[in-house]
């Protein structure tokens, strides 16, 4: 059972909704956009992520026959889709859920999240943690690209190769779009979308092939 809603009511009110309609309809709201993008923003979407605070155990009711439930991360004001552990009461990892596999990132766009994530903290170090101004500039991204997978040999397609990753993570809610100064806003939901070691064994991975590249060339 939804939990009521107080109705205000004047002496001439004619036929107000049903008790429990508003909220139903915030809940089906709320539910719809973490299924559709992953992540509620208190800063982006103050009315959905207050349902999600206060709707909280109904939310995870109707997402746990999809073997999802929600994460609420409240410093940094997210709420945000997460595969419930032992999925599908098997074997099965969170790999395997029909949601993780539409939205999985490739190599290198995992790469870009994990240069991206250092700046972010970096930001938080900084400006404490919940303060959601990160931003970067291209200029500051495409040295820290080209090192890890080289250059193209072309600036233009360098440039060209990191916009379109960046588009891509765009896509997943984790960046903004490129504002006329070439700079681009880092979501907070950054921090939650892999796990911190995998991302610098990946970084060290790749610093490792970048060497060895290197040494073959020179």
């Amino acid at each position: 059972m939804l939990p009521m809603v107080e109705s205000i009511r004047t002496d001439d009110a004619v036929d107000s909704p049903p008790e429990g309609t508003v909220v139903e309809r915030a809940v089906k709201d709320c539910v719809q956009e973490l299924l559709k993008s992953g992540v509620l923003e208190a800063a982006r979407k103050p009315n959905l992520y207050r349902t999600a605070l206060t709707a909280r155990a109904i939310i995870d009711g109707l997402l746990e026959a999809l073997d999802l439930c929600m994460r609420i991360d409240d410093v940094r004001g997210l709420a945000f889709i997460r595969v419930v552990d032992g999925y599908d009461g098997g074997d099965r990892d969170q790999w395997s859920h029909p949601l993780v596999r539409r939205q999985r990132l490739n190599l290198e766009q995992s790469l870009l999240v994990a240069i991206l994530r250092r700046f972010y903290v970096a930001h938080e170090v900084d400006k404490g943690i919940g303060d959601d101004a990160a931003s970067v500039h291209l200029d500051q991204l495409l040295p820290e690209l080209n090192h890890f997978l080289g250059e193209t040999g072309s600036d233009r397609q360098d440039d060209k190769r990191l916009r379109r990753r960046l588009e891509q993570l765009r896509g997943h809610g984790l960046v903004s779009e490129i504002d006329d100064d070439e700079r681009l806003r880092i979501w907070p939901l950054i921090v939650h979308v892999a796990n911190p070691a995998n991302l610098q064994n990946l970084l060290a991975a790749f610093a490792q092939q970048a060497e060895a590249d290197q040494g073959e060339s020179s």
